[in-house]
């Protein structure tokens, strides 16, 4: 992609996996700590993938992570498929940026900067920040089960705003990104993605979403879903134009994200449904890009279990949390830190000093001091 065109094919030799060997001496520095096997559970394991990721051992400290939010409108809303009125995710935005979202009571209580992307909210972009709207590719996005969600030059734009978010991230020394999204309609998109990536019925994917909506509204989103699923297997072999016909500006943006924080090797959390549908569409461009990503809740939504489990992500927690905006990863973070203070200062024990085979020191060397003694008689 030197030359300035997109080929999303290039993402597959662009990426590689985290570093296999460091890997593997984390977990033989992690066996010389004394502790019983197994004795931190999944602690373990995370502290191992943070070492690989970072290309060290000891792992250092999360110390500077970054929460990431892409917003966005989508058309599709304008059918009753979310709890939440259409056009309506710029009051989220507002609430976010104003400190009395749930993500941002987190992000302010975890000491994590937070960082809005305006992809295509419904509003006048001077209501906002200049710094939030600068990547806007368009008010709203069209309506999935009848119409291209976006333009080609559209889907273009916006996966190139995500990866430059992704570059901004990782020249400003971001080492852990918490990904999630601020949108009405959006996990009905990503269950169109779901499904289409998985091959299943609409009706597999289709959730209540963030706003837990009734009956009625679950069976107009399923019909959405459907309909946009049909729209979307002629194109399943064009990810960029998958993400055109249904995705939208933010979730195409997103997608873009996933893969350049990968090519930077920058780790991630996953959040919820619209994350998980869009790191299945990153799946398919390049393989090995999921073993830069951590699922962080579990949400609820079957299409989000679908994807994951596509992906063989395991998420961190499930505590029922529904509230999206990367509230579920932001939960999660404390976890990944812990994981890597302990994989970075648990004492280590020493490597026997003198010839090969000697006794070690302490306790031990007195025990067979004491054998030697016995046999001597």
């Amino acid at each position: 992609m030197s030359d300035g065109s997109l080929n999303l094919d290039d993402f597959g030799d662009l990426i590689e996996r985290p570093d296999s060997g460091v890997r593997r001496d984390a977990e033989e520095r992690r066996a010389r700590t004394g502790l019983p096997a197994g004795a931190l559970g999944r602690l373990d394991e995370l502290g191992e993938w943070l070492a690989a990721a970072q290309g060290r051992v000891p792992v250092e400290p999360v110390s500077r992570p970054k929460a990431v939010l892409f917003a966005g409108d989508h058309g599709v809303a304008r059918l009753g498929v979310s709890a939440r009125p259409a056009g309506g995710a710029h009051a989220l935005v507002r609430a976010a940026l104003d400190g009395t979202s749930p993500a941002a009571v987190l992000a302010r209580r975890l000491d994590v900067p937070l960082r809005i992307v305006d992809m295509s909210l419904d509003c006048d972009p001077g209501e906002l920040p200049a710094e939030v709207t600068r990547h806007r590719v368009r008010r709203s996005g069209g309506r999935l089960d009848t119409e291209d969600a976006l333009t080609a030059e559209e889907a273009e734009r916006a996966f190139r705003a995500g990866m430059a978010v992704a570059d901004e991230e990782a020249d400003a020394g971001t080492d852990l990104v918490v990904l999630g999204d601020i949108s009405v309609g959006g996990t009905t998109a990503a269950g169109v993605l779901v499904a289409a990536l998985c091959g299943t019925d609409a009706s597999v994917v289709t959730g209540r979403g963030g706003g837990r909506i009734d009956d009625l509204a679950w069976m107009r989103k399923c019909a959405a879903i459907r309909d946009g699923l049909r729209r979307a297997r002629p194109v399943l072999g064009d990810q960029l134009r998958l993400l055109a016909t249904v995705g939208g500006a933010d979730l195409t943006a997103i997608t873009g994200f996933l893969l350049q924080s990968a090519v930077r090797r920058t780790p991630v959390i996953l959040d919820g449904v619209v994350g998980a549908a869009c790191a299945l569409v990153a799946q398919r461009v390049a393989f090995r890009a999921p073993d830069w990503w951590l699922a962080g809740s579990a949400s609820g939504e079957p299409a989000q279990a679908k994807a994951l489990d596509r992906m063989a992500l395991d998420p961190l927690l499930d505590h029922g949390v529904t509230a999206g905006e990367g509230t579920g990863a932001l939960l999660a973070l404390p976890l990944v830190r812990a994981a890597a203070a302990l994989a970075a200062e648990l004492p280590v024990r020493q490597e026997p000093q003198g010839q090969e085979g000697a006794a070690p020191a302490g306790p031990d060397a007195d025990r067979a001091g004491a054998a030697r003694a016995l046999d001597a008689t």
